[in-house]
């Protein structure tokens, strides 16, 4: 494994974390959950039905306003 190129992880402002690559969630319950898509939207709104995984619900909240 010390050959392989990192994983590239991108945390958003008003989204999901994005990680490039296979990967697997380790759930609070101790489960894990795999997805092998080119890019995975991890939920950090806790609003996706999908969860770990984002479902994009996270644009159905109201923005606040400057």
């Amino acid at each position: 494994m010390p050959d392989e190129e990192p994983r590239r992880v991108l945390v958003t402002d008003e989204g999901p974390v994005l990680v490039w690559g296979p990967v697997e969630v380790e759930l609070p319950d101790g489960s894990a959950v795999r997805s092998d898509r080119a890019v995975t939207a991890l939920c950090t709104c806790r609003r996706s039905r999908t969860q770990p995984f984002c479902d994009t619900s996270h644009r159905r909240k109201e923005r606040r306003r400057a």
